[in-house]
């Protein structure tokens, strides 16, 4: 078994059809854009379906979605952002809930983590930071926003130094979103193969061997798997908790 092709094909991302190009640069349909727009549409339709549902099973399924945003509002916006804080809490619902999807995502035969795309987690950052400005800008003005990044009282002799530090702070906390996002989802995926992968190294030497590691190294991987749905809607939430705190702080920067 060659393990870095087993890797590749269900970690990384592959293109399904190539699209369209724009000054050399290419735009194709992957699966990881393929299962973001999945689970986006079956997000929306769910939720517009639960809104309108008479029957009992909706009733349940909206009170399980109803508890998820309350919780939300009540114990991460409120808490964090104060006042004026619910003007947001539209994003922090959009971002919990699609956070939450492509990391199940995963998990579901024939799919993918779109959150183990670095370039998925790095795009739902790059919102984040858009929010961090423009929710600064409009709660403090921007001559105010620019004054408060860098601290007060401070000599001007290292007033230069601290633009390129805080401004590069502002950058690094878009960045840790990133990387742990990524790498919390994309280690669950790897740690299962590497067990899987355990049955062909002692097969190699061994069939007989090889049948006697199989049963535990599944049962691993299920144990994995399973942990991977606690990790997934922990990693969500972790997501929006932080997004929390950055903007918080830049609407609220005393």
């Amino acid at each position: 078994m060659n393990f870095d092709e087993v890797v590749s094909h269900h970690v990384l991302d592959h293109t399904i059809r190539p699209l369209f190009a724009v000054g050399g640069i290419r735009f194709n349909l992957t699966k990881h854009l393929l299962m973001m727009w999945g689970l986006g549409a079956a997000l929306l339709i769910a939720v517009s379906l639960l809104a309108r549902g008479r029957s009992k099973a909706a009733g349940l399924a909206r009170m399980a979605v109803e508890m998820a945003v309350l919780f939300i509002r009540n114990d991460i916006v409120d808490p964090i952002l104060g006042h004026g804080g619910r003007a947001y809490l539209h994003y922090f619902l959009t971002l919990f809930f699609f956070i939450l999807l492509c990391n199940l995502g995963g998990l579901v035969p024939f799919g993918a983590t779109a959150t183990g795309n670095i370039a998925v987690t790095a795009a739902l950052a790059s919102c984040t930071f858009g929010l961090i400005v423009l929710g600064g800008i409009r709660a403090q003005g921007l001559l105010s926003f620019l004054k408060h990044i860098i601290p007060g009282g401070l000599p001007w002799a290292i007033v230069p130094i601290m633009v390129v530090v805080e401004v590069a702070g502002l950058f690094a906390k878009c960045i840790a979103l990133t990387i742990r996002l990524f790498a919390n989802m994309i280690a669950g995926h790897i740690v299962a193969l590497g067990f899987l992968s355990l049955i062909f190294t002692f097969a190699a030497s061994s069939r007989l061997v090889g049948l006697a590691v199989a049963p535990f190294s599944v049962l691993l991987v299920v144990f994995v798997n399973a942990l991977e749905i606690l990790v997934c809607l922990l990693q969500a939430y972790i997501f929006t908790v932080l997004t929390a705190v950055f903007v918080g702080g830049a609407l609220h920067p005393h």
